[in-house]
């Protein structure tokens, strides 16, 4: 397998090509043995600590969960990684020799088809893949997923499904930050793609479901989300009902009074970041007053057994990242810092969410029918 040459953008500047122009610009890889629902299309490039974690994750999966990974990257860059840590018969490769920085946005995941990313969404598009695993920017995955992959049917925008580890079940957050403005309707279905999430990652047979907003009561927060309150109440109109909750208020994001909650983008983002924060002050205190004397490093030592559990849960890693959901294909979106340990539960989260067959239980959810083709001579014209 050779790399190719990075693609260059016709005269007068950048374009959206077609798919098959795309499609071009991926090199054939030889048929797998593995179901397509066990092959993991793995971003290489993307992430602080890419390439050598992201391979050493990447590796560790296919070990752990049975699966297949696909690394996409600069082969000159990944082969010498791949041959330190013995993994040469192992892992495959498939060019991509263009590479999306972190600092990068959602113009750079759209404009770049020979990018690491681009190219993972490209496999899963063409059916070499179940899922794409990156912890590169998320602007640039949320766009470059978007373009490539497409939108399920009736389902306008995607949701970032985040898990929080409450106890004794975690809960969903939906949306972490993939749409920031949505109207009330998209949070309808942000509500179907949390529950579907919940039933196959989580075992969660029938989530319940709240709604993020100031004030418990119906009548509480913006227009946005009073509306949003009435559809979420309201009979379903052709899909599955949701198991809708009421309100609830940010004090209850971690007591596990529902299963999923459903909020905007842009609240859902700076609730998680405040939570990460608070967490981590939380856990840089205890640390603090279990060795700040002997008495308290002797309790530290007979209650190791629970402050390890404890440090497990609350591990972002053990959670394997966000996933991208509404999209034709599974996305996991792992931490930009995230180590092996990272990469490899995101490879076992995706693996988890390809096998449930993650889409179809969306579009049984939301009642959706696949839309009726045209005749073959219109589809044709259309190309043109």
């Amino acid at each position: 397998m050779t790399a190719q040459a990075v693609y260059a953008w016709p005269q007068g500047g950048p374009a959206r090509l077609s798919y098959a122009q795309e499609d071009a610009q991926v090199p054939l890889i030889p048929p797998l043995s593995s179901p397509v629902s066990d092959v993991i299309a793995v971003d290489a490039m993307g992430g602080d600590y890419a390439p050598d974690e992201i391979v050493a994750g990447a590796l560790a999966a296919q070990r752990e969960y049975g699966v297949t990974t696909l690394l996409t990257g600069p082969p000159a860059r990944l082969r010498p990684v791949i041959a330190r840590l013995g993994g040469g018969s192992e892992l495959r490769v498939v060019p991509a020799e263009d590479v999306v920085g972190m600092g990068e946005g959602a113009l750079a995941g759209f404009r770049r088809p020979r990018s690491s990313i681009a190219v993972a969404c490209q496999l899963v598009r063409r059916g070499q893949a179940g899922a794409v695993v990156s912890a590169g920017s998320t602007g640039a995955i949320v766009a470059s997923a978007r373009h490539r992959l497409l939108p399920l049917p009736s389902v306008p925008r995607p949701g970032l499904a985040v898990v929080l580890p409450t106890h004794p079940k975690p809960t969903v957050l939906i949306d972490a930050g993939a749409t920031a403005d949505p109207k009330p309707e998209m949070l309808v279905q942000f509500g179907h793609l949390g529950v579907a999430y919940a039933q196959v990652a989580l075992g969660i047979p029938v989530p319940r479901v709240g709604l993020l907003t100031i004030g418990a009561e119906p009548g509480k927060g913006n227009a946005l989300t009073r509306r949003a309150h009435e559809l979420l109440a309201a009979e379903p109109q052709g899909g599955l009902p949701l198991n809708f909750a009421g309100n609830i208020e940010g004090g209850d994001l971690m007591a596990g009074a529902v299963h999923v909650i459903v909020t905007d983008g842009f609240t859902g983002n700076v609730a998680l970041k405040t939570l990460e924060g608070a967490m981590r002050f939380a856990a840089g205190e205890l640390r603090t007053a279990l060795t700040s004397t002997r008495a308290a490093k002797v309790g530290a030592m007979l209650q190791r057994r629970g402050l390890r559990e404890l440090s497990h849960r609350l591990e972002p890693e053990s959670y394997g990242g966000a996933a991208l959901l509404g999209m034709g294909g599974t996305v996991v979106i792992a931490h930009g810092a995230s180590t092996a340990r990272a990469v490899t539960a995101a490879c076992g989260l995706a693996a988890n969410l390809t096998r449930g067959d993650i889409a179809n239980r969306v579009k049984e959810r939301i009642g959706v029918t696949e839309p009726r083709r045209p005749p073959h001579f219109l589809r044709r014209d259309r190309e043109r």
